[in-house]
């Protein structure tokens, strides 16, 4: 990784970290335990605030992550590590984040929202 991006992954680290040590946010082990709820209710269509194609994309992070097919072989050895970090980061980044809107949005009722209709 070079230097923009590492700073670039710690800011945002930073970022979700000092989220969750404001007063009325979720902390951090409330924000991993709604993870399966969240994805639950997006597929249910209960949630709105998450859309199938970032779930998607999700899905596929963590299948390159798994998979032994990789942009950069493990064989080049730092390098290679290099690419799996990023993307999960990049997933544990988006599924904290996500998450604490997640937990937000429940702690506020569950309002069912129609697109398009007028709210006061």
């Amino acid at each position: 990784m070079n230097k923009k991006r590492s700073a670039a992954a710690a800011g945002q680290a930073w970022q979700i970290y000092s989220e969750t040590l404001q007063p009325d946010a979720p902390g951090l082990f409330e924000r991993v335990r709604a993870v399966p709820r969240m994805i639950k209710s997006v597929l249910c269509g209960n949630y709105k605030g998450m859309s199938y194609g970032t779930l998607g994309l999700l899905a596929l992070g963590l299948i390159y992550i798994i998979s032994p097919i990789d942009a950069i072989p493990e064989v080049l050895p730092v390098v290679g590590i290099a690419d799996d970090t990023g993307v999960a980061l990049w997933l544990a980044a988006l599924l904290i984040r996500s998450a604490g809107d997640f937990v937000t949005w429940e702690r506020g009722g569950r309002p069912n929202v129609v697109v398009g209709e007028v709210i006061d």
